[in-house]
């Protein structure tokens, strides 16, 4: 009688297959959002003028709107990948995790779109 144990290379594996690049997401975003807290920390102990105006002014700067909103979306991908992986492993009814799923990407894609519509009024 064969043993089957599911063991080593003959294992079964199951499963959405998203380990190493969910993994490496979340290292990347929050290389990202490090580089975006480094950027804002110097500007804001270098800065001499901690008014409204002076804030203006920095974010009139098209690159730091930009460097702003690419650090945003890293956010709000390392939040959803982080928000998914928890309704995947504690949420077992299918439909209700798939409810909850579709509401954090709505919830996050309004998060996008008022951030881009923020930083673009001012």
């Amino acid at each position: 009688m064969a043993n089957k144990n599911n063991i080593g290379a003959n294992r079964l594996v199951v499963g959405a297959h998203y380990g190493l690049r969910d993994w490496l997401a979340q290292r990347v975003t929050a290389i990202v959002m490090a580089i975006y807290t480094v950027i804002l920390l110097v500007t804001f102990l270098t800065a001499s003028n901690f008014t409204y105006e002076g804030w203006a002014g920095l974010f009139s700067h098209q690159w730091f709107k930009m460097a702003t909103f690419v650090a945003l979306m890293a956010l709000f991908f390392h939040a959803w990948i982080g928000v998914r992986d928890f309704w995947m492993d504690y949420i077992k009814p299918v439909a209700l995790r798939l409810v909850l799923q579709v509401a954090t990407i709505l919830w996050l894609v309004g998060c996008a779109g008022w951030a881009a519509q923020i930083l673009w009024r001012v």
